[in-house]
């Protein structure tokens, strides 16, 4: 039976939502019986802002220090830190974080891809994304002393590979 808080919004098949039971309350997947394999993720994001700020942090002028070696080294920790701040997630053994940070020209902002890998029983998708928002949170922290006005935009997830559903891309890639 569908709880009627699902109903009310269309979801009649509560089968697609693996993160609530029969009764439609939260719990965790159970992960034990799935098989191992090797599990890739890749999201990737933006945070823009004033050209004057993109050019502090190419020429290193942050008070605060290297901007994007900072965000860099945040991204690979919120990696490892995933199941702390998302309360579903699985604790994972992490075998690879990969965090690129590059200054974006036109218009002025600093776009961040981060690849999680593991080898388990379930996906890296979470810690991907993770990585991503608090690099680029990262980026805003160090420089919102001179822009305040920044913003993030498009974040997502780019690709997954591994596990029964076996690779996902995101169109246009």
């Amino acid at each position: 039976m569908v709880p009627s808080q699902f109903r009310e919004l269309g979801l009649d098949d509560m089968s697609k939502f693996t993160h609530f039971n029969p009764q439609g309350e939260a719990h965790m997947v159970n992960i034990g019986e799935k098989p191992v394999t090797r599990r890739q993720a890749t999201a990737d994001g933006r945070i823009c802002m004033q050209a004057e700020t993109l050019q502090l942090i190419q020429r290193g002028g942050n008070k605060k220090g290297d901007v994007l070696g900072i965000a860099r080294i945040a991204g690979i920790s919120a990696a490892k830190k995933t199941p702390d701040l998302v309360p579903l997630c699985h604790p994972i053994q992490i075998t690879s974080v990969e965090v690129e940070l590059e200054a974006e020209e036109a218009p002025p902002a600093v776009y961040c891809k981060a690849t999680v890998e593991s080898v388990g029983q379930t996906g890296v998708e979470m810690e991907a994304l993770t990585a991503v928002q608090i690099a680029l949170l990262t980026v805003y922290d160090m420089c919102k002393a001179v822009d305040r006005g920044m913003t993030f935009q498009t974040v997502g997830l780019v690709r997954k590979s591994g596990g029964k559903s076996g690779i996902w891309e995101r169109d246009g890639q």
